[in-house]
């Protein structure tokens, strides 16, 4: 049996007949782990624990400030390329009350390469869609224009399942950098 995909998506109104269902918007994705945090505390005074922790020379964290924005990072020998980081957000609710945003995020070396990977994949899928298009309209063979589109998709996945793979990796020091905001807070 031979389904003809292009001919399909080539109906004119091939899109109109089929009813696509509304997105529920009470499903969400996390792709990075965020949490926030309501504390009694001026925001200036939280932020000058941050600037306390900076003087003291840990071996296995880095603290970067810059205004309201706070970066840990793990430095040294802990440190691999699946190593995350947190990033804090002070936000001021009342002057005794602070809310804080973190975000748990990769490397931003990795993140960078892993977005790159991602475009050309996904150029290179449209591009051979294109080609696909092309060679179909004009009767030629499409057999390794669809392997392709096939080999694509099959990179998109994986590159999927590495991200999983290089996020539990970071797991523990994920829960190390939380241990470390919880024990800067506290003091």
């Amino acid at each position: 049996m031979i389904i003809n995909f292009f001919a399909i998506l080539a109906n004119r109104y091939f899109f109109y007949t089929y009813k696509f269902p509304l997105m529920n918007t009470t499903n969400d994705i996390r792709l990075r782990l965020r949490f926030y945090k309501d504390l009694n505390e001026n925001v200036d005074a939280l932020r000058q624990k941050f600037e306390k922790y900076t003087t003291i020379n840990s071996s296995d964290y880095f603290v970067k400030i810059r205004g309201y924005h706070i970066w840990l990072n793990i430095k040294g020998t802990k440190k691999a390329y699946w190593s995350p980081h947190l990033h804090l957000e002070l936000e001021p609710k009342s002057t005794t009350e602070t809310h804080i945003r973190g975000l748990f995020g990769p490397d931003p070396t990795l993140w960078t390469f892993f977005m790159f990977l991602h475009f050309m994949i996904g150029g290179t899928f449209l591009i051979f869609c294109g080609i696909a298009y092309s060679d179909y309209v004009l009767k030629t063979p499409v057999r390794n224009d669809l392997i392709v589109m096939t080999l694509m998709v099959i990179a998109w996945i994986l590159l999927y399942f590495i991200a999983k793979q290089i996020r539990s990796n970071g797991h523990q020091q994920m829960n190390d950098l939380e241990a470390l905001f919880l024990e800067i807070i506290a003091s």
